[in-house]
């Protein structure tokens, strides 16, 4: 095994270092795309870009669609992929949807969002986990700070901070239904998490994270640094959000009325291809952590109107 740069769930008590890794991976060849000198210095320096209603009222139109029969379609499957709410069967979460071999597959490859990723990660890029997150109206649960890279690293074995989130709105984002929380500047440094990893622990930490959390010193610290800052990536459908893999994040409870439904696509580095998990226990299922048939993605210029019409006549 690689030597482990991101210790984390040693047993020992919680631990604040500096990452050893670039945050924009600048590279002449992937130098072409969406995004312009400010917005890379603005991920550079916050962990994260917004950019509202990147895909236009027709495209999401055709989201809200697709996001409806997604939901239909796996409403009453009893599936590992399919998350329900702790306390209820409402929808959670919905995995590995860029193997659908239809809309969501499509839109993976959209040209807009992977050319953006390819700009950031300064090279070809591959899926290593998509999913849709449902947060119900009255009913959605709160899910606690994190850093998905201390997942990764500690559970999938990425080793390097060299991937980000893209975050699809696809039904508005209020402030007051339980959009995502981000600390600016909060990716500049990796906390290492108190305690251990428990055997097969994704069976409970996609319904309730547990294991992994930051403590609550180094939470206040991450705070204090961003000088108090907390925002809220909040947006109408159709705004997308890039966020770093180390940026610490989370989401509070929906009790409004509204509904908040997002998909993520979480793009990796090619050259950051996932190893045997730092925990040292076998790798979570393919379904949360890709490692077969692993390919660069070829972005797609389609609109995803000119895919809608397409699926109508097949």
């Amino acid at each position: 095994m690689a030597v482990d740069q991101y210790p984390s769930r040693n047993g020992q008590q919680a631990q604040i270092m500096e990452r050893k890794d670039p945050i924009v991976h600048r590279n002449p060849a992937f130098s072409e795309g969406p995004l312009r000198e400010k917005d890379l210095h603005s991920f550079e320096e916050n962990g994260y870009l917004m950019f509202e209603k990147l895909f236009n009222d027709d495209e999401v139109s055709i989201m809200k669609s697709e996001l409806q029969r997604t939901m239909d379609r796996n409403r009453e499957r009893e599936e590992n992929d399919v998350i329900k709410e702790p306390g209820s069967n409402e929808m959670r979460s919905v995995f590995e949807i860029h193997k659908d071999s239809g809309f969501f597959q499509a839109l993976a490859k959209n040209e807009r969002i992977v050319k953006a990723a390819e700009q950031l990660l300064g090279s070809q890029v591959y899926i290593t986990q998509s999913r849709i997150n449902f947060k119900p109206g009255f009913k959605g649960k709160e899910f606690y700070w994190h850093s998905d890279f201390e997942t990764w690293h500690t559970e999938d074995g990425m080793p390097n901070m060299r991937a980000l989130s893209c975050s699809i709105v696809l039904t508005d984002n209020y402030e007051y239904n339980g959009p995502l929380m981000l600390i600016p500047g909060s990716h500049k440094w990796y906390v290492s998490c108190p305690g251990a990893t428990p055997e097969a622990n994704y069976k409970s930490s996609l319904k309730k994270q547990e294991t992994g959390i930051p403590d609550n010193d180094s939470m206040s610290w991450l705070v204090d640094q961003a000088n108090g800052r907390i925002d809220r990536a909040t947006g109408p459908a159709g705004s997308v959000l890039f966020f770093e893999c180390n940026t610490m994040h989370g989401s509070a409870g929906n009790i409004s009325p509204y509904p908040r439904s997002n998909v993520f696509f979480v793009f990796n580095s090619i050259e950051n291809k996932l190893q045997q998990p730092f925990s040292g226990q076998s790798p979570r299922p393919e379904f949360l952590a890709n490692r077969e048939n692993i390919q660069p993605i070829q972005p797609n210029k389609d609109r995803l109107q000119n895919f809608s019409h397409r699926i109508k006549r097949q």
